[in-house]
């Protein structure tokens, strides 16, 4: 029970029970009465809101989509900010950033499934790489724009940040990043997969 009382096991406790909300379930099922993880990819991220919503409101896709994108993405800075105020340490402010993203792709709430972690991932490398961030998320724009496959243009923003923490940051510790961008790649072999098979879908 001491253990339970030590600050830091607290805050990663409470990246990983955060990190594991399936907003984008709960959004599709209150405001579109649609259950996303038995209709199209299975993904519980905004993606999968979107394609699945889309069928049936258009106009409310787009709005549960952003809303799940930016509830995905905050819920690991939420965590990470009040952690950062009260003066933890940057060691264990990667901890918190890995276990929400852990928490999103294998979440409690669904028996250890989860979303594809893009959005929770950036929006944890935002706060903890901001410059690095925004260069990923730069490639990812372009790649989306011309590439037109969401997962392609997703992975292809991760590999960049991680890249260039390597060429901004050398002298930092890299293992976090390596391990959330080994999570976020993980997670999309399934994608992989069926690119390579000519299946994935594009978002027009």
């Amino acid at each position: 029970m001491e253990l339970l009382l030590n600050t830091n096991i607290e805050f990663f406790i409470l990246a990983y029970l955060i990190g594991g909300i399936p907003f984008g379930l709960l959004l599709a099922k209150k405001f579109a009465g649609v259950d996303i993880k038995a209709s199209g990819s299975g993904s519980i991220g905004a993606t999968n809101v979107l394609r699945v919503v889309k069928e049936k409101n258009p106009a409310l896709a787009k709005k549960l989509g952003i809303a799940t994108l930016a509830l995905d993405a905050f819920k690991g800075v939420f965590v990470l900010t009040i952690a950062y105020f009260i003066g933890l340490s940057e060691a264990t402010l990667w901890g918190i950033a890995v276990l929400a993203v852990v928490g999103h792709c294998f979440s409690i709430y669904l028996n250890f499934e989860g979303g594809k972690g893009i959005a929770t991932g950036m929006g944890v490398m935002m706060f903890m790489l901001p410059i690095e961030t925004i260069l990923a998320l730069i490639v990812w724009a372009i790649s989306a724009k011309t590439i037109k496959i969401s997962s392609i243009s997703s992975l292809t923003g991760v590999a960049s940040l991680l890249i260039a923490s390597f060429i901004i940051h050398p002298d930092m510790p890299h293992a976090p990043v390596v391990f959330i961008v080994f999570i976020l790649f993980y997670k999309h072999i399934p994608n992989i997969i069926r690119v390579f098979n000519g299946e994935e879908k594009r978002i027009v």
